[in-house]
């Protein structure tokens, strides 16, 4: 795809095939180079030709993964995780993961992530995972808030992408690979396609973009230009280029040649010669510029020092999304890391909306797959809220980036690469029917489960309430027994559970005082207790062990707590019959406690008749030593915690079956 010409990737590998060593390195070579065409080629005939390993298997798949084509990457990384579990470095625990999602393979992704995050430290993307496990829900929650149509009227059959407002000339600007004019089609070894240049369309009052055409002017080069942003006034364009001016085409110490940001005017219906702006570097890339409302700050992408994503392993880093002040004088300051936006992954093609929301494009936030479209407002004090996924269907499991709102208007545009399009990278128009967010706003999930067996209930009914019991929300869980609510900040609230069958459950909270999200689970109880043949009401009622003193028979007074649960049931279940089964620990001779035990057993069936259970429902005989629950048997040196385990009584359930006898 021709956006990802737009960040030079150097990717170091080694290979390890020694019978095909001629081709792999040929391949890493094309790979080292970004040259992903026939480095495809090369690793798939390696493994025609039966020969696999991890190495050329995660190659043959980065090769896809890092061209974003998410659904091949899937396949090779698939075959990866197949063959060799045992040989997978951490980072392709995340790629694997995102390769799953682009096929709609949550499941399996989130399980990739939960392993990924047990690599502790090794990255920010396991902990955006630990922190928001319930992603998909709450994306599901921002979703529905625009209708998106293609911008099918100027898109081509090759890239088209980032789109810009020109708002004086009513128009938006975009970069094109279509390459109409050219007698000779210049293409570049990453993907085959035309060089990119900025086209212009004219856009009417509902959007609709119309008579595509090159940008006038001098701007267009023989490389790449693109994501142009325009001052307010119109006079001012800031836009990405490949590191060429002045007919010279610069690269860094490895033969890569970076991006740039540069600057133009205009005067009259022509645009000045262009300048780059004084933090450019020949030896990495700044890109994609975003214009604050009122001009003074640049928000760009860069790989400049000081970025996150930097891959030691491979010796290269991903983009981060920076700001830089523009003075009054036309001046810039120090390119800052905006640090609470950027994750290890890649951030990149920000904009900033007359509202001052930055949207921006991800692979590290939680999303659906490739690059998501995800939001942050920038707060007065310039501090950063809450990055948010602004869901479908702007976001898929392909790549969407690119996005430009009107916040007047509600009109926008943006980019993807999802399935319908009419190229590569297409253009989609679309209108905000719904704000994402209020001012301070709370997310509350949280999983309703059997409390008995740990799994999630569906179709319980979560309730949420204010402080005076008035209902607020309503929600049913479904399969995975997830519910989300969106609440007010600094209120207090109950959220309750309840399901046929169980028992309700509720826990008050107070949300914070800034948008956040919360996680209550809610374990349910069960109101019926089914009971077969030979269970063990110990285990059924959930009731501790009864317990006996060493060398004594009588009822402790926690034992007659427990008792009184067997009490109870054999009450309300006047059918049933109960053997009870006294054990004692080894200590002491084996008839001394075949003797201690059968005492045991009588005292527990006495303390059950002396509160007016019938006596014919109640059997007990004592096992002495013969069931140990543990090695302590006999000479066996053991603590007293150790010994006590043995010495217990448990309750069989009988009189249900009367062809059934329990063991």
């Amino acid at each position: 795809m021709m956006k990802h010409l737009l960040f030079a990737l150097l990717l170091c590998m080694g290979t390890s095939l020694v019978a095909q060593q001629n081709k792999i390195e040929r391949a890493n070579k094309d790979y080292d180079q970004l040259a992903f065409i026939d480095a495809q080629q090369l690793y798939k005939r390696i493994v025609e030709n039966g020969y696999k390993s991890p190495e050329v298997l995660a190659k043959l798949g980065d090769t896809y993964y890092f061209n974003d084509d998410l659904q091949e990457s899937y396949k090779w990384y698939n075959q990866l995780f197949e063959q060799y579990t045992d040989n997978i470095k951490p980072e392709y625990y995340f790629r694997y993961a995102q390769s799953l999602k682009s096929v709609r393979r949550y499941d399996e992704a989130d399980q990739l992530m939960a392993k990924f995050n047990t690599f502790k430290g090794y990255d920010s993307r396991a902990e955006a995972y630990s922190t928001q496990p319930d992603y998909l829900q709450i994306i599901d929650f921002q979703s529905g808030r625009f209708d998106v149509k293609n911008a099918r009227e100027i898109n081509s059959y090759t890239a088209d992408f980032g789109p810009a407002f020109y708002d004086d000339q009513n128009k938006v600007v975009f970069a094109s690979s279509r390459d109409t004019n050219s007698l000779i089609k210049r293409t570049h070894s990453w993907n085959e396609q035309a060089f990119l240049e900025l086209y212009d369309a004219n856009r009417n009052s509902i959007g609709e973009l119309s008579d595509a055409e090159k940008f006038s002017g001098t701007l267009n080069t023989k490389f790449h230009e693109s994501t142009p942003a325009f001052t307010a006034d119109g006079e001012t364009v800031y836009f990405t280029r490949n590191n060429y001016l002045d007919g010279d085409l610069r690269q860094d110490i490895d033969g890569l040649t970076k991006l740039k940001i540069y600057k133009s005017t205009r005067k009259g219906k022509s645009w000045t010669k262009p300048i780059e702006m004084p933090f450019n570097s020949d030896s990495y890339s700044t890109a994609h510029p975003a214009l604050t409302p009122d001009g003074s700050k640049m928000f760009f992408a860069s790989d400049m020092p000081g970025s996150t994503g930097y891959d030691e392993e491979n010796n290269f880093t991903r983009s981060d999304i920076w700001m830089v002040t523009i003075g009054a004088d036309g001046s810039y300051g120090e390119p800052v890391n905006v640090e609470s936006v950027n994750t290890m992954g890649r951030e990149t093609f920000p904009f900033v909306s007359k509202n001052n929301v930055l949207y921006f494009a991800s692979t590290g936030h939680q999303g659906l797959g490739g690059l998501d479209v995800f939001a942050s407002s920038i707060n007065p004090d310039g501090s950063m809220s809450e990055v948010v996924n602004i869901g479908k269907p702007v976001n898929t499991p392909y790549d969407d980036f690119s996005f430009i709102v009107n916040d007047d208007t509600k009109i926008g545009y943006f980019s993807s690469n999802r399935i319908g399009g009419m190229g590569d990278d297409d253009i989609y128009r679309f209108v905000q029917l719904e704000d994402l967010r209020d001012t301070c706003e709370i997310l509350v999930t949280g999983t309703v489960t059997d409390e008995q067996t740990g799994e999630p209930l569906t179709g319980a009914t979560v309730t949420i309430m204010d402080s005076n019991n008035n209902q607020v929300d309503e929600a049913v869980t479904r399969a995975n027994g997830k519910y989300v609510f969106k609440l007010e900040c600094d209120k207090q609230y109950f959220v309750r559970a309840d399901k046929e069958d169980y028992r309700a459950e509720e826990d008050l909270f107070t949300t914070p005082q800034t948008s956040d999200f919360i996680d209550i689970p809610l374990a349910l109880s069960s109101r019926l207790v089914p009971v077969l043949e030979c269970d063990d009401l110990a285990d059924v009622l959930d009731i501790e062990q009864i317990y006996f003193d060493f060398d004594k028979s009588n009822i402790r007074p926690d034992a007659a707590l427990e008792l009184a649960k067997i009490q109870a049931f054999l009450e309300l279940y006047p059918e049933t019959k109960v053997e009870i089964r006294s054990h004692t620990d080894s200590r002491a001779n084996d008839a001394y406690n075949d003797a201690l035990s059968e005492r045991r057993a009588q005292s527990t069936r006495s303390w059950l008749i002396n509160k007016g259970i019938d006596a014919n429902r109640i059997t007990a005989k004592g096992y002495g030593e013969q069931q140990l629950v543990n090695e302590c048997a006999n000479g066996v040196d053991c603590t007293p915690a150790q010994h006590q385990l043995n010495r217990r009584s448990e309750f069989i359930v009988s009189g249900l079956d009367k062809y059934n006898e329990c063991d």
